[in-house]
C-alpha cells in the first residue's frame, strides 16, 4: 500500500512538473511573438533595464571579485606546487569568461530579480490589479512580461561583461602579489589561452539564463494565489525554480558551446 501511494504521488509530481513546463513554454511563445509584433514597450523596457541591471551592478561585481580572488588563491597555490604557476592566468580567463562570470551574474540576478518580480506580480496579481488591467483591455504578458522579459535578456551579458573583467581582476591582484605569480607571465597567458568564443560562448549563456529568469519570475508572479502568504510561496518558488533551471540549462549548453 505504500508503495503504490509514493508511486501515485511520484507520478503525479511528475506529471506536474510537466504540465508547469509546458505552461511557461506557452508563456515563452507568447512573450517572444509579441516581440515580432512590436508590442514592447520602450519606456517600459528601459526601467526594468535600470532594475534589472544598474541595480545589481554593486553586488555581482562583489560577488565576482572575491570569487575571482579566491579561486586565484586556490588554483595559484596548486598549480605552483607543480612548477606550472605560469599558466593560472590563462586558466583563470578562460574560467571567468566560460563559468565564474555567466554562473554569477546568473545566480545573482535570479536571487536579486526573480523574488522582485514574483513579489511584485504577484502582489498585483492577489490585488486584482492584473484583473483590472484585463478588464482594460491590455493583456498582462504584454505590459508585464514582455518589458521584463527583454531587459532581463539584455543586461545579463552586459553585466556578465563587467563580472568577467571585475572576477580576472581581482583574481590577478591576489595571484601576482599575494601568491607572486609573475604578472607578465599571468596576462601573457591569459591573452594565449582566451579565445574569442571563450567570451561569446559564456555570453550567450547568459542571455539565455535572462530569458528564463523572467518567464519563471513572471509565471509564478502572474499565477500567485492565496493573498500574502501565496506572494511569499512564489517568491521562494520562483527563485529555488530559477536557480535549478539555470544550473541545469548551464550543463548543457557547456556541452554545447566548449566541449
Amino acid at each position: 500500500m505504500h508503495y503504490e501511494k509514493f508511486v501515485e504521488d511520484l507520478g503525479q509530481k511528475v506529471e506536474d512538473i510537466f504540465s508547469e513546463f509546458g505552461h511557461i513554454t506557452f508563456l515563452a511563445f507568447k512573450v517572444v511573438s509579441g516581440i515580432f509584433k512590436g508590442q514592447l514597450g520602450l519606456k517600459l523596457t528601459l526601467e526594468q533595464m535600470v532594475k534589472i541591471g544598474v541595480d545589481s551592478l554593486p553586488l555581482a561585481l562583489t560577488t565576482s571579485a572575491f570569487v575571482g580572488m579566491v579561486f586565484a588563491v586556490q588554483i595559484a597555490g596548486e598549480f605552483s606546487r607543480f612548477g606550472a604557476g605560469k599558466f593560472v592566468g590563462g586558466v583563470m580567463a578562460i574560467a571567468m569568461a566560460r563559468e565564474l562570470g555567466p554562473a554569477i551574474t546568473g545566480i545573482v540576478v535570479a536571487a536579486r530579480v526573480a523574488a522582485a518580480i514574483a513579489a511584485e506580480l504577484g502582489t498585483m496579481k492577489v490585488t486584482e490589479q492584473i484583473d483590472a488591467l484585463k478588464a482594460l483591455g491590455t493583456t498582462p504578458e504584454k505590459y508585464l512580461v514582455l518589458p521584463r522579459f527583454v531587459a532581463t535578456t539584455i543586461m545579463l551579458p552586459l553585466l556578465t561583461i563587467l563580472t568577467i573583467i571585475t572576477g580576472f581582476f581581482g583574481s590577478y591582484l591576489v595571484a601576482t602579489y599575494i601568491m607572486r605569480i609573475n604578472p607578465v607571465q599571468y596576462m601573457d597567458n591569459a591573452q594565449t589561452m582566451l579565445k574569442t568564443w571563450d567570451i561569446w560562448g559564456g555570453l550567450i549563456k547568459t542571455a539565455f539564463f535572462g530569458m528564463i529568469i523572467a518567464i519563471i519570475a513572471c509565471y509564478r508572479g502572474l499565477n500567485t494565489k492565496g493573498g500574502a502568504k501565496g506572494v511569499g510561496e512564489a517568491t521562494t518558488s520562483s527563485v529555488v525554480t530559477t536557480l535549478i533551471s539555470l544550473f541545469i540549462v548551464n550543463y548543457f549548453l557547456s556541452i554545447l558551446f566548449f566541449k
